[in-house]
C-alpha cells in the first residue's frame, strides 16, 4: 500500500513528474510528517520511545491514508534498524519464513530488524501466532498496521506483546497543509474557488493519500485559466465514497453513534448518523431492525407507542421501497429521539434471566398449578387458588414465586412518560399485597 507522503517539496525533474504526487511528497524524517501530533509531537508516544532508546512491538491502528506505513519506515531510519516490509494481502507462510531468516542473519551481524506488516489483520490466527517466537527472542521488532479494530481482529497473545497506537484521520488543517505542499511542488495554485477547495478537503474524508489523488485529478482536468466552483469540480473528479465497510469498524462506529444519539434524545445528531449510514450504502432494513431494538431497549414502557411506531416504520419501508420508504424510517429516528427514555424493562429482563439461570428449576407454588387429573387434585395442585377477578380489587395478592427463591423485584419504572403511571400501579399493588398478607397472617 502506498505511503502518506508530506515532506517539504523540492525542485521536480522530469522523472519525478511521472511519479504519483504522494510519492513525490514522501517525507524524509518524522518531523516532516503531517498530522498525528499525539504520537509525533514533542511529548508524543513515539517521541518518548525514541528518546528512551527502546522500541517495542507496535500495532498502528487507524483509517487509510493517515501515515502508518510512512511512520513505520521513518521510525526504522530514526533508530537505525533494518526495515523489512510485507503485506498480509500478498504474503504467505513461505514469505514470512524468508523474512525471519534474513532478520536472524542481520541479528548475528549486530543489526536489528523492524518488520512492518501492512494489513496485519488479514493474517489468520495461526499465521499471527507465527510472529510470537521471533518477537520474544528479539529477532524482529514487529510493527503491524491495521484499519480494523485490533481487539476484534488480532490474537490476544499478539496484542499482549504489542502497544497499540491509534492513528487519527487528518483534520482539515492538516489536509490544507498537504494541498499547499502539493501546490508548491506543482508550481501553481489549484484552480479552485474557496468553496471548491473546502469541498475537495471534505471529499478526502481525512485520507491524505486520497486527497493527493484528488489534487492530481483537478490539476489534470482543469483548463488553462479556468477556476472551478464546487459544482463544476464535482463533475470533473469522481466523488470518493465514504470510508465505510458494512462488516467492519466503520459500520459498528456509526450504528453505535446512531444508537447513543437516540438514547441521548438528540434528533438532529441521530438524523445525521442515520443519513451517513444510508449515504454509505447501509441496508435500510438493518437500520429498521436496530430502531425496533432501540424502541424496546431504551424507551420501553415510558412510551408504549415507540415499538408500534418503529414496527410501522419498517413496514412502511417494505411497502414503499427506497427512497420514499427511508422517510418513514427518518420519522422513527426523530420519534425515538424525542420519546421519554427508560431501560427499566431491559434491566428487569436481565435481572430475571440472571435469577432464572442461577436458581435451577424450583417448582412454582402448588396454589397456581393446574390440576387436570384427580391424582393431581388429591396431591394439592391448585388448592387455595384465588381467582383474581372474583376479588373487589381484581387482585388476590397471592405468592407466585417458588418458595425456594422467595419474592423477587425486577421491574423498577422510572419517573418519566407512561412509566410514572406504572409506578403508581405497582405501589398500589404492593400496598394491597401487604394488607392481604397481614389479614391472612
Amino acid at each position: 500500500m502506498a505511503d502518506l507522503f508530506a515532506r517539504e517539496p523540492e525542485q521536480a525533474n522530469d522523472d519525478d513528474t511521472r511519479r504519483p504526487l504522494a510519492d513525490q511528497l514522501r517525507p524524509r524524517s518524522l518531523d516532516e510528517v503531517i498530522g498525528q501530533t499525539h504520537l509525533l509531537g514533542p511529548d508524543g508516544t513515539l517521541r518518548r520511545m525514541i528518546a528512551s532508546g527502546r522500541l517495542g512491538s507496535l500495532i498502528l491502528w487507524g483509517p487509510p491514508g493517515t501515515g502508518k506505513t510512512t511512520v513505520a519506515r521513518l521510525l526504522a531510519d530514526q533508530i537505525g534498524y533494518s526495515f523489512e516490509q510485507i503485506s498480509a494481502v500478498f504474503s504467505g507462510v513461505a514469505d514470512l519464513k524468508k523474512v525471519f531468516e534474513k532478520a536472524r542473519f542481520e541479528r548475528l551481524s549486530g543489526h536489528k530488524t523492524l518488520l512492518f506488516v501492512d494489513e496485519i489483520h488479514r493474517f489468520n490466527r495461526a499465521q499471527q501466532d507465527g510472529f510470537l517466537p521471533v518477537m520474544e527472542d528479539g529477532t524482529v521488532v514487529l510493527v503491524g498496521a491495521t484499519t480494523e479494530n485490533p481487539s476484534f481482529e488480532l490474537n490476544a497473545a499478539l496484542l499482549s506483546r504489542s502497544q497499540v497506537l491509534r492513528f487519527e484521520s487528518l483534520g482539515l488543517e492538516d489536509l490544507e497543509k498537504l494541498v499547499v505542499r502539493a501546490e508548491a511542488l506543482a508550481g501553481a495554485a489549484l484552480p479552485l474557488d474557496a468553496e471548491a477547495r473546502h469541498t475537495l478537503l471534505t471529499l478526502a474524508d481525512g485520507d491524505g493519500r486520497a486527497l493527493l489523488g484528488l489534487v492530481e485529478e483537478v490539476l489534470a482536468s482543469a483548463k488553462p485559466g479556468e477556476t472551478l466552483d464546487a459544482a463544476t469540480m464535482l463533475t470533473v473528479i469522481q466523488r470518493r465514497a465514504p470510508i465505510y465497510d458494512k462488516a467492519q469498524d466503520g459500520h459498528y462506529n456509526l450504528i453505535s453513534a446512531l444508537h447513543k444519539t437516540i438514547r441521548g434524545s438528540d434528533p438532529d445528531a441521530a438524523l445525521y448518523y442515520f443519513a451517513r449510514m444510508l449515504d454509505a450504502g447501509e441496508d435500510p432494513l438493518f437500520l429498521a431492525r436496530r430502531l425496533i431494538r432501540m424502541a424496546v431497549e431504551d424507551i420501553g414502557l415510558a412510551d408504549p407507542l415507540a415499538l408500534p411506531q418503529a414496527v410501522a416504520g419498517r413496514d412502511a419501508f417494505q411497502m414503499l421501497g427506497s427512497p420514499e420508504g427511508e422517510l418513514a424510517l427518518a420519522q422513527v429516528v426523530v420519534y425515538l429521539a424525542l420519546a421519554p427514555k427508560s431501560n427499566a424493562v431491559y434491566t428487569a429482563f436481565k435481572g430475571a434471566m440472571s435469577v432464572a439461570k442461577a436458581t435451577g428449576s424450583p417448582m412454582p407454588p402448588m396454589v397456581i398449578l393446574n390440576a387436570p387429573t384427580k391424582l393431581m387434585k388429591g396431591s394439592g395442585y391448585g388448592d387455595g387458588y384465588i381467582y383474581d377477578h372474583d376479588t373487589p380489587e381484581g387482585f388476590s395478592g397471592q405468592q407466585y414465586f417458588p418458595e425456594k427463591i422467595g419474592r423477587q423485584k425486577f421491574y423498577e419504572p422510572v419517573e418519566r412518560g407512561s412509566e410514572r403511571d406504572y409506578r403508581k400501579r405497582l405501589d398500589y399493588f404492593e400496598r394491597l399485597r401487604a394488607q392481604k398478607g397481614s389479614r391472612d397472617g
